[in-house]
């Protein structure tokens, strides 16, 4: 009987194809080249696909990241290796192999910019004739608009009659309408003076240029850099529940859709400990049952 479904068992030979073709096959039906170079030079043209183990592989990933944290080397060797081996099976190529990831270190969580942080990188971009910095990381902290959604946001898209603004082609490839404080829109009737509805509201064109003007802000203020995301959409989700907000209403505010990321990622509860104990605090043990 073993022998029986033995012989449905097809037969791969493992010396005809070798891992640079079933590399260049893989890039050919639209797979990503951009981590394969230095894994194709490390087996060479002569390494034959259906020789290779999950030991070899990760041998390659430590022997090109040898310094790296297993994060890189899950992102730069294990996963586009593993990628170009499924493709050699689907072609025959190859056994399925099984080729679990190095275990990745738990990545820090960034610490949002709290309401403080905010107040003084503010007031160091009013000292700093900043004006537009000084909006642009207001309205990301308050509206929980990405980096790229604010620098893209147009005139056009901005009511200050309703207090509003539309976020157009999201990460989620829908509009998406935020509200704004009296504080920002005041912010914006001064920069609006002289705009034209198609120009952007804060003028920057490059995330980069954004992230180098911020981090030059908090050395003038001497407070910690926060990354345009973590003192947008990190700040805005940390605070709007900290000051009250309910889960649904500060996701659908902030145009998040799962709870498990919103939760997970992008909420901080700092002192949590303090704060439950604080609430307990209004128990009394001291009474007659």
């Amino acid at each position: 009987m073993a022998a029986h479904f033995g012989a449905l068992i097809p037969h791969i030979r493992n010396d005809v194809h070798t891992f640079t073709a079933a590399a260049e096959s893989y890039i050919a039906h639209g797979g990503q080249a951009r981590f394969l170079p230095p894994i194709i030079e490390y087996f060479g043209e002569n390494q034959m696909l259906g020789t290779i183990t999950p030991f070899d592989i990760k041998q390659m990933a430590l022997t090109l990241f040898p310094t790296q944290k297993n994060s890189t080397r899950n992102r730069q060797a294990i996963a586009p290796t593993r990628a170009v081996m499924i493709h050699g099976y689907e072609r025959g190529w190859c056994h399925l192999m099984r080729l679990p990831n190095f275990r990745a270190e738990a990545p820090r969580r960034p610490v949002p910019a709290s309401i403080p942080w905010l107040q003084i990188f503010v007031r160091q971009c009013d000292r700093d004739s900043l004006p537009h910095l000084a909006a642009l990381v207001m309205f990301m902290s308050l509206t929980g608009a990405r980096i790229s959604e604010a620098i893209n946001l147009r005139w056009s898209e901005v009511n200050l009659m309703t207090r509003s603004a539309v976020l157009l082609k999201t990460k989620t490839s829908t509009h998406s309408r935020r509200g704004l404080t009296d504080a920002m829109a005041k912010r914006l009737i001064d920069l609006a003076v002289g705009q034209q509805t198609e120009d952007r509201v804060f003028r920057f064109k490059s995330r980069w240029s954004v992230n180098e003007r911020i981090k030059a802000v908090c050395r003038r203020a001497e407070i910690a850099y926060k990354s345009p995301h973590v003192c947008g959409r990190h700040a805005f989700a940390t605070n709007a529940m900290a000051m009250g907000a309910d889960i649904k209403e500060a996701m659908e505010a902030g145009g998040w859709k799962s709870v498990d990321i919103f939760i997970g990622i992008y909420v901080h509860v700092p002192n949590a400990d303090r704060l439950v104990a604080n609430r307990f605090n209004g128990i009394s043990f001291d009474v007659d049952i």
